[in-house]
């Protein structure tokens, strides 16, 4: 019998992928724009959060978001109302962004260079995590219902991210949260992660999440 030649195709898109974020990080760092890859499962609050960090980003950057999901402009409009630039992009029923998709929605977006872009990712734990998007940042949220083992849950997705957010702190004493097992989880796949507990609902913490955003742009410039 013939021996079959095996072709990894996930391995060579990913290769080919990580080559064209890396250079679609080196345009937007030319461009002094600081793009912001943020990841979650559905329905962690990822719009909401923005929503409330309009409040401290609005007179200090000029900034927008882009939406990705497998259909509808749900988000998109929620932000427009509320005086967010955004746009919708649609991902032809896949469940993650990768750097093309992202350039071709920067390059759709129209605001004169801004200084930071969030790509509001697909939400789901597993496929946005694989993928490099050419972002600065990579930033996840995960909410306190949501429980307290998704580190260990889904791995790659907090090795991947430097910045973890909390949200619905203020749903803390319903819920059986332990946060000393989620930063410890947390840590052992990323040392350096930086954790911050916010609700988005309520305001507290976003202060402090906005200031560290906005530091890291200007780093980034």
């Amino acid at each position: 019998m013939d021996e079959v030649k095996i072709i990894e195709l996930k391995e060579s898109i990913l290769e080919d992928n990580d080559k064209d974020a890396a250079l679609l990080r080196e345009e937007l760092k030319s461009a002094g724009t600081c793009l912001v890859n943020l990841m979650s499962g559905p329905g962690s609050g990822k719009t909401t959060t923005l929503l409330a960090l309009s409040k401290y980003l609005n007179d200090t950057l000029k900034w927008g978001v882009m939406e990705a999901d497998i259909d509808s402009a749900v988000d998109a409009v929620t932000l427009q109302k509320a005086g967010i630039p955004s746009i919708q992009l649609h991902t032809g029923g896949m469940c993650h962004l990768d750097a093309d998709m992202t350039r071709q929605g920067i390059r759709s977006f129209e605001i004169e260079n801004p200084d930071l872009i969030f790509l509001e990712n697909v939400g789901n734990l597993v496929c946005p995590a694989e993928f490099d998007t050419g972002a600065a940042v990579n930033m996840t949220i995960l909410s306190v219902p949501e429980g307290d083992d998704k580190p260990a849950k889904y791995p790659l997705m907090y090795q991947t991210c430097s910045l973890l957010v909390v949200n619905k702190i203020d749903a803390l004493p319903v819920f059986d949260f332990d946060k000393e097992r989620l930063e410890r989880d947390a840590r052992k796949l990323n040392p350096d992660i930086k954790i911050f507990y916010i609700s988005a609902k309520t305001g507290e913490g976003i202060e402090d999440l906005a200031s560290y955003l906005i530091e890291k742009v200007r780093e980034w410039k």
